[in-house]
């Protein structure tokens, strides 16, 4: 039977990734100590800064967009890059990425996306497919103890129980700003299923161990600029994979936020 060359890159993606999928536990094991602490150590640096742009109005989101940014902004193109680490990261078994998006809600003010985002039981509808279930455990004020179960599809459909401590907070009526950490994420095996279970970290396939999100808005131009900028950690791939997946992996966490920042615009919208 012939080949067809535009779909054996797919399939060799596929390929790797149901070898990941089988792959014996000592690879899939729970992420290390000093890859925890690392990641720990990021955040830290990455919230730091963010304390320093959230104290004053001027440079309130990073790398304030130049104009033809709020231009290309404005007419509903979204603004998504990769962060690289300023210093280089040895994270032993693991993965770490750093992500940030922009975009412009025209309409919309501050006081909008705060209620929105602080309607986490309306997530199931406003961000259909990924988020399944949501829940709000606790509120304290603008303090948050939240519960999601979350669906992504990458070849893959992955389907994860995840707990966060969000915060809210706004320099003035116009500023904002909200910290959304990660407090427990498993990953869930034959889902909406008489089988159904959440992995043990032994069994997890480290396909998200750890996840940040932090999110800064600010009403001008007649709408809304907002920027999310979200951290990750995941498991390494595996030596001699990366050539098949490293793309694959790599492009999970810019789909999801370019979906998520579409979907909120569209919430804003409606």
């Amino acid at each position: 039977m012939a080949q067809h060359p535009s779909n054996s890159p797919r399939l060799s993606v596929l390929c790797c990734i149901l070898l990941l999928t089988a792959a014996p536990l000592s690879l899939t094991a729970e992420p290390r100590p000093a890859a925890v602490a690392a990641f720990n150590s990021y955040i830290s640096a990455v919230e730091s800064r963010l304390a320093q742009q959230h104290r004053s109005p001027s440079g309130f989101l990073a790398q304030s967009p130049a104009e033809e940014n709020d231009t290309r902004l404005r007419n509903g193109e979204l603004i998504i890059e990769q962060i690289t680490p300023s210093v280089t990261l040895d994270i032993p078994g693991a993965m770490l990425h750093h992500w940030r998006g922009t975009a412009f809600a025209p309409g919309a003010t501050a006081a909008d996306f705060e209620r929105l985002m602080k309607s986490f039981n309306a997530y199931p509808k406003k961000y259909s497919p990924q988020v399944l279930q949501a829940k709000i455990l606790s509120q304290q004020g603008d303090h948050f103890q939240i519960i999601m179960r979350v669906r992504q599809r990458h070849i893959l459909t992955v389907v994860m129980d995840t707990a966060y401590d969000v915060n809210f907070a706004r320099l003035d009526a116009t500023h904002g700003y909200s910290i959304s950490r990660s407090t427990q994420i498993s990953e869930i095996d034959s889902p909406d299923t008489g089988h159904e279970r959440a992995l043990t970290p032994a069994e997890d396939h480290g396909y998200l161990w750890q996840l940040d999100t932090y999110w800064s808005y600010e009403e001008r131009d007649g709408g809304l600029y907002m920027q999310i900028e979200s951290v990750s950690l995941t498991r390494s791939i595996p030596t001699g994979l990366g050539w098949a997946i490293g793309s694959f992996v790599s492009s999970v966490p810019r789909e999801s936020m370019e979906f998520t920042l579409r979907s909120t615009c569209n919430a804003l919208r409606r």
